[in-house]
């Protein structure tokens, strides 16, 4: 893209141009509200914070899902991965509440771990069947009735609650945001992701034990999963049938908005985080405009596509 200087490095135009985006989302927004309602919610910090606490649900999913997508797989499991973590920690309840959801992710990301590495199913495969599992497991868990059982004290501090005028969930999102960054850019694992996710012939035969390092990565995905369904069940102060359908595809158009390469082996966290920060508001401004649920979806796969012709069909960086 001749209009970039060349000083900037291939991996940071996504990020620039989803930034960009975002200045256009809210200048839109901000022209709609003051032309219709005389007032601009989207500059209000009270606002702000509201939106980035709801989005601090799909911040965590799509965390996890990048973890995943670096690798050059793909994990559809999450629908359902969150849902049945919210259901069984809102079961379990008391002190066990918030670790019997994470079990449930530790679980599922283990199973799809195995499949991928092991089987060598494709992901999309195993992991769709995996959620489908899921969803007979939880239907039969509830009779297929709306689940009665309520979000426990903690579940709904962590969600609802606020520190310093600051939601909880924001703080659990940094919390997360750190640990993945950390994990990506410091550490031995993070490193055999990239190279797993550039060629994982060639990690394999450097000595990268590539089947941990899928099963492991899966497992992220999958404790990110349970942790925001447990948040979610705790901001609605219950779990339901359903609750994580609507983070599959806005995760995964986080991650690929954020400059994620969807065939593995290239993409920066920060890029993740702006990838959500920009469907947050462009779903906050749809709202707005009092945008149907059926147009925001078809807009989230346009971006998705989109994406996927600009990104997606460059050559792997060679290892």
């Amino acid at each position: 893209m001749k209009s970039f200087p060349s000083k900037i490095r291939p991996e940071n135009k996504p990020i620039l141009i989803a930034s960009l985006f975002i200045l256009v989302i809210l200048t839109i927004g901000t022209g709609y509200t003051l032309s219709v309602q005389g007032t601009a919610p989207l500059l209000s910090p009270n606002y702000l914070l509201q939106q980035l606490q709801t989005g601090s649900f799909l911040g965590i999913v799509a965390a996890g899902m990048m973890m995943v997508i670096l690798l050059g797989h793909i994990d559809l499991s999450v629908p359902w991965t969150l849902t049945a973590a919210a259901m069984m920690a809102a079961s379990v309840g008391g002190d066990l509440a918030l670790p019997a959801g994470i079990a449930v992710g530790l679980a599922v990301g283990l199973v799809n771990g195995l499949g991928v590495a092991y089987l060598r199913i494709p992901s999309m495969i195993f992991t769709l069947g995996v959620d489908s599992v899921l969803r007979g497991l939880m239907v039969a868990h509830t009779g297929g009735f709306a689940p009665q059982d309520q979000a426990t004290p903690l579940m709904r501090f962590l969600a609802a609650d606020r520190l310093l005028g600051v939601p909880m969930a924001i703080f659990v999102w940094i919390l997360v945001s750190i640990c993945i960054a950390l994990t990506l850019s410091r550490t031995s694992f993070g490193r055999s992701i990239y190279a797993t996710g550039n060629s994982e012939g060639a990690a394999y035969l450097s000595g990268i034990r590539t089947h941990f390092v899928i099963i492991g990565a899966f497992m992220v995905s999958g404790v990110c999963a349970a942790l925001a369904g447990v948040l979610l069940a705790g901001y609605s102060a219950k779990a339901y049938q359903g609750m994580g359908l609507p983070y599959l595809l806005p995760a995964i158009a986080a991650v690929v908005l954020g400059g994620t390469r969807i065939l593995g082996g290239q993409g920066r966290y920060i890029g993740t985080l702006v990838g959500v920060v920009l469907i947050v508001l462009l779903n906050s401004v749809l709202s707005i405009m009092q945008m149907p649920e059926a147009a925001r979806q078809i807009i989230y796969g346009t971006v998705i596509v989109g994406m996927l012709l600009v990104y997606g069909r460059g050559a792997k960086v060679s290892s």
